[in-house]
């Protein structure tokens, strides 16, 4: 891959953008990207699972400090897996100041995702990271790094100093990252610290910087990033509102629809000529996972379209497989529907939910489900009334959140999407030995239109054949043949 990519593969949710998925789209000739959302969580769940098909085994022989990669071992691996009524064990919440074994885990772990999704071919992989999951960025971007990621993708809010991370970490030099604390006073210390050299078991050279791709949701923010970063920015990403996952919420006061959905305005709308002049590569996201959206982005000037839900029910994805089918099934039928539920993420951004029974999208299972918040990557730092900084999620129990100062106003319809996107992939926490946590599936505006990447006959499809049909009718290009290339040889 010698030129930008044409196709993003969006970093969806916790763990369906996986290693499985990013691979088969970067062996294609575009770029593949994992998440790094709660992959500490996930390694550890599936080595307590028993590491099926010894892949994370594979991935912790590789890391670069193995003493470091047998303590992760030897606290999570199970052998044979852990009974199915028995609860996961959950590491530690992220907070401003991490215990070793913490950062330890989500170094090995954010290593071993990039590290596998880089195996069998030669072109870069990327990750995608949530701004606003500040108290994990550090060590998680540095494991990213040791395993050679080519692009670090980031948006969910505005991240000015992640280009300077990635260059002091790029020389394992000490970095640091402001965590907003809610609250927080001049005189606070809000300001995460990470040397990697307190982790390293031995000198390495230099790492490669990884570009930086910066999530954006308007010229305002686009243009923002291009002035005011730390650091270079080597492009952009222009998410629609259409886009699954956290949405930016209409400018000015909200408004909602008829079926309580935000109205979004002429203030929200994309300027695609102002974009062209900051000169920079961009990609257009949300709702572009068609072919002629495709053509029409790079008539606008666009390198390309990052494309999520199209990606997300190919069969190389994490999203488990009874969800995968009984969402593609609703799309043949023409019933598969999405809501932007203004109230259910605990960060109050918008988030979209498909519609699926049986999952935390429906009001009646969600709320036979306990408030529980154990896992904390939505929480918000807040300045506690000693000065110090707690933490706290308008998605726990009510009275705890607000006797943390919390409104109680605030926690009215939010849910606990933590847990819920680990059980979207198949890794549902066990309460009290019967009750398992269900899954609350995100996807774009266009999941109706997945069933176009479907042969006649078939209810299942891959990578390949997105980036295929997503291609169709372009004009050769080296990217281009390498894919067609490639998937003749793997398809």
């Amino acid at each position: 891959m010698n030129e930008s990519p044409v196709i993003l593969q969006g970093g969806m949710g916790a763990g369906v953008s996986n290693w499985r998925l990013a691979q088969a789209v970067s062996r294609l000739g575009q770029l593949g990207v994992v998440s790094g959302t709660a992959l500490d969580q996930i390694l550890a769940r599936r080595l307590q699972d028993g590491d099926p098909g010894g892949y994370m085994r594979k991935g912790l022989d590789a890391f670069p400090f193995p003493a470091m990669a047998e303590r992760v071992w030897r606290q999570y691996f199970i052998q044979g897996g852990k009974s199915e009524r028995t609860p996961y064990r959950v590491a530690p919440a992220h907070k401003k100041d991490n215990p070793r074994e913490l950062i330890e885990l989500d170094i090995v772990s954010n290593f071993v995702e990039v590290f596998l999704a880089r195996q069998g071919h030669a072109n870069p992989v990327g990750i995608n990271y949530l701004e606003k999951i500040q108290t994990a960025h550090l060590p998680t971007i540095y494991g990213a790094m040791l395993a050679g990621v080519g692009y670090v993708v980031m948006g969910a809010g505005i991240p000015l100093k992640v280009p300077g991370v990635l260059n002091r970490l790029a020389e394992h030099q000490p970095a640091e990252y402001a965590v907003h604390v809610t609250g927080a006073l001049e005189s606070d210390d809000t300001t995460m610290h990470f040397n990697p050299r307190d982790f390293m078991e031995y000198e390495l050279a230099p790492l490669t910087r990884p570009k930086f791709l910066a999530i954006v949701s308007s010229n305002t923010l686009a243009a923002t990033m291009l002035k005011k970063s730390n650091g270079r920015v080597d492009g952009l990403v222009i998410e629609m509102r259409t886009a699954g996952g956290h949405n930016a919420p209409p400018r000015g006061k909200v408004q909602l629809s008829e079926a309580g959905e935000p109205i979004y305005g002429e203030r929200d709308a994309i300027d695609i000529e102002k974009l062209r002049e900051l000169g920079v590569p961009f990609w257009l996201a949300g709702g572009y996972g068609h072919p002629e959206k495709l053509r029409e982005a790079l008539a606008q000037g666009a390198a390309g379209v990052q494309v999520g839900t199209a990606f997300e029910f190919a069969v190389e994805s994490g999203l488990r497989e009874d969800y995968k089918q009984a969402l593609l099934a609703k799309a043949i039928a023409g019933e598969a529907h999405v809501f932007t539920d203004p109230l259910a993420s605990p960060t109050r951004f918008p988030f979209k939910v498909a519609r699926l029974e049986g999952t935390g999208s429906e009001p009646e299972v969600y709320a036979a489900r306990p408030r529980i918040c154990d896992l904390g990557f939505l929480h918000e730092p807040y300045r506690t009334p000693e000065g110090g900084i707690g933490y706290r999620c308008a998605a726990e129990p009510l009275s705890v959140y607000v006797a943390k100062g919390g409104n109680a106003e605030d926690s009215a319809g939010r849910k606990c999407l933590c847990n819920a996107l680990l059980a979207n992939i198949g890794y549902p926490q066990v309460r009290n030995g019967s009750r398992t946590e269900q899954g609350v599936v995100t996807a774009g505006d266009d999941l109706c239109c997945v069933p176009q990447f479907l042969a006649p006959g078939r209810f299942s499809y891959s990578a390949g054949d997105v980036i295929r049909r997503l291609l169709h009718g372009l004009r050769p290009s080296p990217s281009r043949e390498i894919c067609e290339t490639a998937m003749e040889s793997v398809c």
